[in-house]
């Protein structure tokens, strides 16, 4: 029986869909959230603990690639998607995806524009 690909919490996803963009640290991928949202902040303790819980599960890894050492705080740990990763990204996306269809047919949606 094939290994189900685990369905993710929207933090989760937001982290996925930002280190597909990019290899990020932490701050990084907390900022490019809030930007795409217009949003508060992204709580650190919510950040790094999905973050952790994403590294256990093997959803991502730590990165090897430094961006110019000058601009840098070897502190930084940067992150980047693993294949599990991207599997799971992409099905959580088909699982939203199932559910906003059906939201729009049950006219929950009216008047917002598709995207």
């Amino acid at each position: 029986m094939p290994k189900e690909t685990p369905s993710l919490k929207p933090l989760a996803l937001e982290i996925l869909l930002v280190l597909l963009e990019r290899e990020r640290h932490g701050y990084s991928i907390a900022k490019a959230i809030e930007r795409r949202h217009n949003t508060a902040r992204v709580e650190a303790g919510s950040l790094y603990r999905t973050l952790r819980t994403m590294l256990r599960n093997g959803l991502i890894e730590e990165s090897e690639q430094r961006p110019d050492p000058e601009l840098d705080d070897e502190r930084r740990r940067y992150f980047k998607v693993t294949s599990a990763g991207r599997d799971a990204a992409a099905a959580t996306a088909r699982q939203f995806g199932t559910l906003v269809d059906k939201a729009r047919e049950l006219d929950l949606l009216k008047g917002e524009v598709n995207r």
